[in-house]
């Protein structure tokens, strides 16, 4: 693949990505449930994603559901040897679009023959347990059982490498009791660094990051500061929050989605966003602001 990302690399367990990646959620419909209004758009922006470089793509059969792996198989099936798709397990969709814990062995197995299916795969790239915990921020609980679980369709073959996401330190720690943990999603930007110590003991131990929510939790004056920034160095803000995280860890994986073709290319240029010190320096105060 010729790449005109120009963002690094890390792995993925023995697989070694761009680190700029594509996040599929919002190829499904509003609130990701049910069909995207525009099929042939979502088509035409993986295609779009993988020409220029992504060869990490982040998706979960819950989204829609079964709507973002059924596009990525229309669109990228058969896929090339250096793409690593990655998928979640552990939720499922009320008929109200509610997110629901499915997290016993059997809602588990069911979940990874549903991605097996719907992707056109034999074995998947990586999975991530989603832990439920307060829904949208990690919460303190044992993984035992279902990471277990994970771990047996991983030993049957179905699966290559685990991952965990929404997770806690503590719950990293008793996974990898389990089975070797590959990479860990969380909620994570500029200013939401809860997860400093951790994406810093991951790193010591080559096992990749996934920070989402590349804006999520800032506050009106925040976002105004990083505006500010973002004007004065040339960049959107979405761009500069990008490119912070990449300078942030070499082990940050990035996965900004977006059914727009026009965003994904502003997506992709924040890996050519240069930050200088001092312009690092303004970024790391709006977390305090």
């Amino acid at each position: 693949m010729n790449s005109r990302i120009n963002a690094g690399t890390f792995s993925l367990g023995d697989r070694i990505v761009n680190r700029m990646g594509y996040g599929a959620m919002q190829l499904a419909g509003p609130g990701v449930f049910g069909p995207p209004r525009d099929r042939e758009a979502a088509v035409a922006v993986l295609r779009a994603a993988v020409e220029a470089g992504v060869n990490h793509i982040d998706t979960s059969d819950f989204y829609g559901p079964h709507v973002t792996n059924q596009i990525i198989r229309e669109a990228l099936h058969p896929y090339d040897d250096d793409l690593v798709i990655v998928t979640k397990v552990g939720a499922v969709r009320g008929e109200d679009a509610s997110w629901q814990p499915a997290q016993s062995a059997e809602d588990l197995t069911r979940a990874v023959h549903d991605n097996l299916r719907n992707l056109g795969l034999d074995r998947l790239d990586v999975v991530n347990l989603r832990l439920m915990g307060d829904i949208f921020a990690p919460k303190e609980g044992s993984l035992t059982e279902p990471f277990s679980a994970l771990a047996a369709l991983r030993e049957q073959g179905l699966i290559r490498h685990l991952g965990l996401s929404n997770a806690t330190a503590a719950q990293v720690a008793e996974a990898q009791t389990i089975a070797p943990v590959v990479c860990v999603q969380n909620h994570y930007n500029l200013v939401h660094r809860k997860d400093d110590e951790l994406i810093d003991a991951l790193a010591a131990q080559g096992i990749a990051y996934v920070p989402f929510f590349p804006l999520g939790g800032f506050s009106p004056i925040q976002s105004d500061a990083l505006s500010e920034v973002a004007a004065d160095i040339g960049g959107s803000p979405l761009q500069v929050a990008l490119a912070w995280l990449l300078a942030r860890s070499p082990n940050l994986l990035l996965i900004p989605g977006t059914s727009n073709p026009l965003h994904l290319s502003e997506n992709l240029a924040a890996a050519t966003l240069e930050l200088p010190a001092d312009v690092q320096a303004r970024l790391n105060t709006i977390a305090i602001t």
